[in-house]
Order: C-alpha cells, then structure tokens, then sequence
C-alpha cells in the first residue's frame, strides 16, 4: 500500500502570473503543496495566475511568507535548491518525506549567496550547453516528478482505461 508523504514546492519572488497558475495546478494534481515568497510580480488575485490554475484552486495547499527569512524560519524539512549552477543534478538525490523543492525568480533565479550557504543540497535540471534556463512551471513539473517516481507515486493514481474499450458503467 502506497503511504501519504508530504512534497513541498516554494516559490521565491514569482514574476510570472502564467507560470504560477501552471505550477499550481501541477501541485494541485499531485498533491504537493504550495509555497510563495513575497514579492509577486503580480496581484496574487490576477486573472491570469487563475485561468492558468483552472478550476483547480479548491485542490491546492498554499501558504503566502513576506520574504525568504520568514519562509525558512516557519518551515521545517531539508530543503533542496534548484538552480543551473549547481554541481549535482536533480536525480542524484534521494528526497525525505516532507522535502522542499525551492525554485527562484524567473528572471534571477535564486541568490547566489543562499546556493553557496546550501551547496549540498542545490540541484539541477541537465540541458543543452547552449540553454540559459528552462521554463520554471516546467522545471517544477520535472522536480516535482522525479520526487514522486522515487516515492513510488504515493497517493496517485498509476492508471487509465480507453473508453472504446471500457464502455459506461464498466469497470
């Protein structure tokens, strides 16, 4: 049997109103909970983040920090920091129950000085020489993916059925 864990996505200053509304939705269909670290480049009520979102808000765990200091005061749990200049990749982990995938500006990324406070636990997501970066909703679909195929898909379901071959009512 599958057992419950607990899978954290932060969002350090978002700026994108599209890519958190995506990323969102990807939480709410995976049950991992959403975190987001003021300042928004955006009104946290803007019509974009919620029809990026869908009718998927209902769905979603969200907790709002005024800044990075705050946001690691309240929280506990090892933290892993997703960034292109780190020297492990995102598959050379193992991630705990309650892990926090921790992901930065679109435009900044995260600050270099809290990547080299927590060198250890920065990982990246391998791509062409040539890249800058990946887009952020996908790099957290990545993470948050990798996190849940190590955990065995807890909670999720791992299956589908054509309804050419399973007609109504049919199991």
């Amino acid at each position: 049997m599958k057992t419950a864990k607990t899978l954290n996505i932060v969002l350090t200053e978002p700026q994108i109103p599209q890519n958190t509304g995506n990323i969102a939705r990807t939480c709410a269909a995976t049950g991992a909970r959403l975190h987001l670290i003021k300042p928004f480049g955006f009104e946290i009520d803007s019509a974009k983040l919620k029809r990026a979102g869908l009718d998927y808000w209902e769905l979603l765990d969200i907790t709002v920090y005024n800044s990075t200091a705050e946001f690691l005061k309240q929280t506990d749990g090892e933290k892993f920091y997703f960034s292109t200049k780190s020297p492990q990749t995102h598959t050379d982990v193992i991630y705990p129950d309650n892990a926090y995938l921790i992901f930065g500006r679109e435009d900044k990324g995260l600050p270099e000085s809290l990547l080299q406070e927590n060198l250890s636990h920065c990982v990246r997501i391998p791509m062409i020489g040539e890249a800058r970066s990946l887009n952020l909703s996908n790099s957290v679909a990545i993470g948050v993916y990798e996190v849940l195929r190590q955990w065995n898909y807890p909670e999720l379901h791992n299956f589908g059925k054509f309804k050419e071959l399973y007609p109504e009512g049919e199991n």
